[in-house]
């Protein structure tokens, strides 16, 4: 029977202030599509469905859409008025009533009278308003309940959640989290638009029993499920179970529904998706990406039925890769749900994010512009964006992208410290102190700004203020760095000259930079200046890489391991080339060592220095013999074997495979090719000459042994990088640099007529103190101080054989 119009007009303003989330006085087209997926929960609406249904609800009733608020009660009204619903049917199916006050009333605090109650005695509360006391995804028709016994489960999952909720806060172990202050990952928590997990991150507590009882009454409810009548309702059911536990940030449990839920339908990319999800959550990135993979077989099982799904999982898993330290990899994913879904602002911002993560700060640079353009408030893109900039040399545009993040989000933790960081570089000592100030205000305890401020103040000139942030740093963490920078910071102050009041700004610099002219060696033994730059830049790859903790057998087990297709070049010479990300997996086995963030590390600087020469076209496909000849010399083992594994990866290309030599054309392209890669000021030129032509002589593994060995055209500078490696640890006693005043580590310098000393890396940038001007400075290199020791005696005998000489 129809209602009457005052009742009819109430039921439409409920249904409308039921489904106004944002309190706005509008219907906008999320909302709009809560309404029509609960008003029909038996029908399963496709998204396309969806779109169609509010295309033609907003353009019908357009004089009745009040901007982004969207259609306002007097327009739903009208399209009920219209018959476009019934409004009885969908009052009723909402659970609603007439009584104003009943809308609001929610399931009651559950006493601990009732908690000890049963579950069918408590399920009556909430028959009646079922669907409002679920999440609106109960309904949808791609993801939701599809049996009615599922709903009684449902029920009855709520209740031992609110009954674990009510002890759990009484004793004080509900904890919480709000992680908003931070950049969002971009994690795309459902299998569409979804806000349905809360900023505040729930943590509960798993070891008591009230948490061992409610795990054993779940169990009875997976139970329940399994044994429904049929296998898509048992899915159904354990799905359900899944979702309200995922919602309610029970991780762990939801996780096992989720796998019980492959298991019944291994096909279904739903359950693959939300594991992984789960997986993630609980930080088990390796299982996470496990589960995306196979929700991506299942996706390509299913065909177009879950293709608008794709770039959800294609984001989930590039987050899970790079959790795993894999950014090569997780940038494919993302740029295949960019091109998947051009609209995904998330996609294009975590593209953005990676590749800058990865040292390509142009193409970065583009796609977080493209997401900015989709999404003008994205302050986590502007931040990225802002970064991008920084690393490019373009401060100033760097500065209105992080201070349009921070105006966009008070308090972006990683817009503050980033920006403190710019005026750091910039100089602007005094900006960076009050962003670092900024970034404690909300993150009290974190050391990182804590230390930084202190820098920023000491470039200001606070000294007092500076000591006092650096002692706090160090009561946060009592790290070994700030240990070293405090005693260093000491030993400065002491050693500083007092300059007189009138010396201004006429006051002499503390060292000279000498030409390399000026610098003269004693003798063979100690290593020419530039030598020892270049080395010392090798050495720094070496140590940011951590290659040197890679044996460079494990080069020789991927060659005889890894099948590569063969492929040809432009020039039609076959080689065995593959993609970054396929090359990145290799990497990740010969670097299992290091965690996730070192590897990432790892893999900007490998990509920036070498990846960036050897595909200079930018195709994205490198020659991996030519790149496992390239790290081997400076991987672990001794130099011998480092060149025996360089010759045995040129032959493991195609063009020498099988053969026991290689061609004398493709060892002079290998060794340009290294030095461009480690000594790039002699090698670019050079490399860009060598075209492969007409030289058709091959060479034995001896003679290419002269070859690498040449100083001037192969990579002789190898000798001198081993005494790095083996002596970059020896101290020299109380030994200190004259210019820089650190203790000298490694070998010791020392001028033969002034008698200072210098350590490697100011040797190497040929400073000297300016109390000390010479026409020329000759330097006597010291391993050790035994050697040094060993030089004094030999100074002693030879001025008393002189002097015996003299008296006689």
């Amino acid at each position: 029977m129809a209602s009457s119009r005052g009742s009819r007009a109430e039921k439409v303003k409920r249904i409308f202030q039921q489904f106004d989330s944002n309190k706005d006085g509008g219907l906008n087209r999320e909302e709009m599509a809560s309404l029509v997926v609960a008003v029909n929960p038996r029908v399963k609406f496709s998204e396309e469905q969806i779109s169609a249904i509010l295309d033609e609800v907003f353009k019908t009733y357009g004089e009745f859409i009040d901007g982004d608020k969207g259609l306002t009660h007097e327009g739903l009204l009208r399209t009920y008025d219209d018959g476009a619903g019934d409004v009885d049917r969908d009052f009723d199916a909402l659970g609603l009533e007439l009584n104003p006050d009943s809308s609001s009333v929610q399931i009651s605090m559950v006493s601990d009278e009732a908690s000890s109650s049963s579950i069918v005695d408590e399920r009556g509360i909430i028959d009646q308003n079922k669907k409002k006391t679920v999440a609106a995804w109960a309904a949808s028709p791609n993801h939701g309940i599809v049996f009615d016994d599922t709903w009684k489960i449902v029920d009855d999952l709520e209740i031992l959640i609110k009954r674990l909720k009510v002890k759990q806060a009484k004793e004080g172990k509900l904890k919480g989290d709000n992680v908003d202050v931070y950049s969002d990952a971009g994690w795309s928590r459902e299998l569409g638009p979804s806000t349905e997990m809360s900023e505040k991150r729930i943590i509960w507590d798993e070891s008591g029993n009230d948490y061992a009882q409610f795990v054993k009454e779940l169990g009875v409810l997976r139970t329940r499920a399994d044994a429904s009548r049929s296998r898509e309702e048992a899915f159904d059911g354990q799905m359900a179970i899944g979702r309200v536990l995922y919602e309610h940030q029970l991780f762990r449990e939801a996780l096992v529904s989720f796998k019980r839920a492959c298991e019944l339908q291994p096909t279904d990319i739903r359950p693959h998706f939300r594991a992984g999800n789960c997986n993630y959550v609980l930080g088990k990135h390796k299982e996470a990406k496990e589960e995306f993979l196979l929700a991506l077989d299942a996706a390509e099982i299913g065909g177009n039925q879950w293709a608008y799904l794709l770039p959800q999982i294609h984001v989930n898993l590039g987050i899970s890769l790079e959790g795993e330290g894999m950014v090569l990899s997780a940038c494919e994913n993302y740029r295949e749900a960019a091109i998947l879904c051009p609209t995904h602002f998330r996609a294009l911002k975590l593209l953005g994010s990676a590749l800058f993560g990865v040292g390509e700060y142009r193409a970065a640079e583009k796609a977080l512009e493209e997401a900015i353009f989709l999404k003008s408030d994205y302050a986590d893109a502007h931040c990225d964006l802002g970064s991008a900039l920084h690393a490019m040399g373009e401060d100033e545009r760097a500065i209105q992208e992080f201070q349009k993040a921070i105006d966009l989000k008070t308090g972006h933790v990683d817009a503050l410290y980033n920006l403190g960081g710019l005026y750091m570089d910039m100089a602007r000592y005094q900006r960076a102190s009050e962003m670092y100030t900024r970034v404690l205000s909300v993150c009290p305890n974190n050391w990182r700004a804590q230390l930084n401020k202190a820098v920023a103040l000491f470039g200001a000139g606070e000294s007092d203020d500076a000591k006092k942030a650096l002692k706090e740093a160090f009561k946060m963490t009592n790290r070994v760095e700030l240990h070293d920078a405090i005693a260093h910071l000491k030993q400065l102050q002491k050693k500083r000259p007092k300059l007189k009041a009138n010396a201004g700004a006429d006051a002499e610099a503390p060292f000279l930079i000498v030409e390399p002219s000026k610098f003269k060696r004693v003798n063979t033994r100690t290593t020419p200046r530039q030598d020892l730059a270049n080395a010392l830049e090798i050495r720094s790859f070496q140590r940011l890489t951590r290659l040197s903790r890679c044996e460079v057998e494990l080069l020789k087990k991927e060659m005889n391991e890894t099948e590569v297709p063969v492929s040809y070049s432009g020039s039609g010479i076959p080689e065995k080339s593959i993609r970054k990300a396929a090359l990145e997996v290799i990497l990740r086995r010969l670097l299992h060592f290091l965690k996730p963030e070192t590897f990432q590390g790892a893999v900007k600087v490998i990509n920036e220095r070498i990846l960036s020469v050897m595909d200079g076209s930018g195709v994205g496909r490198v020659d991996l013999g030519m790149f496992f000849a390239v790290l081997a010399p400076i991987c672990g083992s001794s130099p011998d074997k480092r060149k025996r594994i360089v010759f045995d990866a040129l032959m493991w290309r195609p063009v020498n495979e099988g053969v026991g030599q290689i061609r004398r054309v493709d060892a002079l392209a290998y060794m340009k090719l290294l030095r461009a890669v480690y000594i790039p000021s002699q090698g670019v030129s050079e490399m860009l000459e060598v075209h492969g032509d007409d030289d058709t002589s091959v060479i034995s593994f001896p003679e290419f042994v002269v070859m690498f060995d040449d100083p001037d055209w192969g990579f002789g500078i190898m000798s001198t990088l081993g005494k790095l490696e083996n002596k970059d640890r020896t101290r020299h006693g109380n030994h200190a640099c004259s210019v820089c005043r650190y203790p000298v580590i490694g070998s010791r310098f020392k001028e033969v007529k002034a008698h200072f000393s210098l350590c490697n890396q100011c040797y190497s940038e040929g400073k000297v103190p300016s109390s000390f001007k010479q026409e020329e400075y000759r330097f006597r290199e010291y391993g050790t101080e035994r050697e040094a020791m060993k030089d004094k005696c030999m100074f002693f005998n030879l001025h008393s054989k002189n002097s015996s000489e003299d008296e006689l």
